[in-house]
């Protein structure tokens, strides 16, 4: 509701109906509206606006003010305003065809996701209650690739150094894991070594990379090398 509005009920002209508006604010009958700016088919117009409750009862005091006779007017506009705000728009044949095929998508789409994350979930559930971490050669056979080629994939991704040894923020992320040893060379004497394993969740995570069909071996893989690391 606004000062425009009521100007049209009362039939009075706007400026003698702002008029009114400010008086009354003045002798602190109503809370002065806020203003706003309506498009009328010539100009813009500035209109004081009447919102909420607040606004509601201040209206009817302006149209007391200025026409008692014509409030019932006010009460039927007031009605017809919050009819539409409170009653839901109503949707064509076409717009309900429309919104069930748009659901019936969403269906669909959320389906096919669900049944292709499930082997990529299957594998992730096998490989990751592996208790220990296994070593590059293990993780090639349940991968179905070769140790060479998964060297150099490790490589490629930056898990490890050119020397196949693993790099510090992946082994603190738990996807890798070191294997410390020593051995007895001849001519400089005792040397380490540092053999890089792939954790369950290394593993996981390289399934994910590598995008490994469900048709593999990797999953009858997975479970057996699971199931003999839980045996050791």
């Amino acid at each position: 509701m606004h000062s425009l509005d009521i100007s049209q009920l009362v039939e009075s002209r706007h400026d003698k109906v702002k008029q009114s508006i400010e008086r009354l604010s003045d002798r602190a009958t109503i809370e002065l509206p806020p203003m706003g700016e309506i498009k009328t088919t010539t100009k813009p117009t500035k209109v004081y606006l009447f919102n909420g409750e607040q606004g509601k009862r201040d209206s009817y005091v302006v149209v007391a003010q200025l026409s008692p006779e014509f409030t019932a007017r006010l009460v039927d506009r007031w009605q017809e305003l919050e009819q539409k705000q409170t009653s839901p728009a109503e949707l064509s044949r076409m717009e309900i065809l429309t919104l069930a095929m748009q659901a019936e998508q969403e269906n669909q789409q959320l389906k096919y996701k669900i049944e292709e994350d499930a082997p990529k979930v299957a594998f992730a559930e096998q490989v990751e209650v592996a208790p220990d971490a296994i070593s590059v050669a293990q993780a090639a056979k349940i991968l179905g690739t070769g140790q060479r080629r998964l060297f150099s994939k490790l490589r490629e991704l930056k898990w490890v150094t050119r020397r196949n040894e693993p790099y510090q923020d992946k082994i603190e992320a738990g996807l890798l894991d070191v294997k410390l040893g020593s051995w007895q060379h001849p001519d400089h004497g005792l040397k380490q070594s540092v053999t890089a394993l792939i954790t369950g969740k290394g593993l996981s995570k390289l399934q994910l990379l590598l995008s490994i069909p469900a048709s593999s071996p990797l999953f009858s893989s997975a479970q057996m090398s699971a199931h003999q690391m839980g045996e050791k």
